[in-house]
């Protein structure tokens, strides 16, 4: 009994040990960048305009993001020093024109947000992931409550 104990807890502790982060650290702190193997490609940073008589519209201007992915679950890196993962929201954008806009509500035309799961690698370095898969198309990073918007595309 005593024997497999000891056994169960090398093993928790190999497995803890196995998953400590060793990949690319982001150079600048509060910014999502994309994990590619071990390359690193930082988000398009913007200020989501809010439109709408509800303010539940918000738009980005130009019509892609200059980052772009071809994972269908892209993953983020990012090194939260004033930001909180936890909070972040993950929409797809519609493109009009030259911008990008998504209508957020709880109307069956306002979008929700997609699954993303948060993982804290050490510190401030955390991994953020769509738990789906998603579509061809523009996308949108941003924390609750907050007009910051990283954004990217998936080709």
């Amino acid at each position: 009994m005593r024997c497999t104990i000891i056994l169960m807890f090398l093993i928790a502790v190999a497995a803890f040990a196995a998953d400590k982060y060793t990949g690319p650290v982001p150079p600048k702190p509060d910014i999502p960048y994309l994990l590619h193997a071990s390359n690193l490609i930082e988000t398009e940073v913007a200020d989501a305009r809010e439109e709408g008589k509800n303010d539940d519209k918000f738009v980005i201007s130009g019509s892609s993001s200059s980052a772009r992915t071809p994972l269908a679950e892209p993953i983020f890196i990012i090194d939260a020093r004033q930001l909180a993962p936890e909070n972040f929201e993950l929409y797809r954008l519609e493109v009009k024109g030259d911008k990008r806009e998504v209508t957020l509500g709880s109307s069956r035309r306002g979008s929700r947000p997609l699954h993303l799961a948060v993982r804290q690698l050490g510190g401030h370095l955390y991994r953020v992931e769509a738990d789906q898969p998603l579509e061809n198309g523009e996308y949108v990073l941003s924390p609750n409550g907050d007009n910051r918007a990283f954004c990217f595309e998936i080709y």
